[in-house]
């Protein structure tokens, strides 16, 4: 059986980008997971991802939820650094 853990590796994705994707489309934390992962197999689903979180971020700052707003900018932050917009980038052409 596999842990929430294993899923969260499978996915390439933390917690806290689960929640965002969770969070965003109203859909459990496991379904976000899967969700998530298949997003980010290709670079229009990456910039989903990022624009969700993004809507996340500016909701959490419009209703003065600070924490989460930085939580939010945590999580954008490290998805824009583990996740190029283009996975084939500095990938050999063929």
């Amino acid at each position: 059986m596999l842990t929430w853990i294993d899923c969260l590796s499978l996915a390439d994705l933390t917690a806290d980008e689960v929640r965002a994707i969770a969070e965003h489309e109203r859909i459990p934390e496991m379904a976000a997971v899967e969700l998530g992962a298949w997003l980010c197999q290709d670079e229009n689903g990456v910039r989903h991802v990022k624009t969700m979180i993004r809507e996340d971020l500016a909701a959490a700052v419009a209703r003065g939820d600070v924490l989460r707003a930085a939580t939010l900018k945590l999580a954008l932050r490290h998805f824009c650094d583990t996740h190029p917009d283009n996975p084939a980038r500095g990938k050999p052409a063929h």
